[in-house]
């Protein structure tokens, strides 16, 4: 069962997202929900309560938020299945053309990933399918 990680970066202090948005959003993720691709996903507050734990050569260190110089922040999340790549690429690309849609002023970006379920790497994309 192929599971991808879809999740928005943008920047932090936009103020909320349009109504309409909010509306396609939950008409495109009730379709997808019925179809059996999106499994889990949600908004994130902004960065203020944010904890980080920064492990380097050995030494963990703890950096609270918020962070003044980060330029984008995470600000949603998805756990999404598709039975291939392909598909998964089509659907995130949905999810980037309604906010493209109804919300143009913001700029972000819309990532997949693939959820490893083990060692191997996962299928190439078809760069031309999208």
């Amino acid at each position: 069962m192929p599971r991808f990680m879809g999740f928005v970066r943008m920047e932090e202090g936009l103020g909320a997202p349009p109504q309409a948005l909010f509306e396609a959003m939950g008409t495109h993720i009730g379709e997808q929900a019925t179809l059996g691709h999106f499994l889990d996903g949600g908004g994130l507050f902004g960065s203020e309560d944010t904890v980080n734990f920064v492990v380097r050569k050995g030494e963990i260190t703890r950096v609270d938020g918020p962070y003044s110089e980060a330029k984008e922040v995470v600000g949603g999340w998805a756990i999404m299945h598709y039975d291939t790549l392909d598909e998964a690429v089509a659907g995130q690309q949905q999810f980037a053309e309604l906010h493209a849609k109804y919300w143009p002023e913001v700029s972000m970006v819309a990532t997949l990933r693939q959820i490893s379920d083990g060692p191997e790497p996962p299928p190439a994309v078809d760069a031309g399918a999208a």
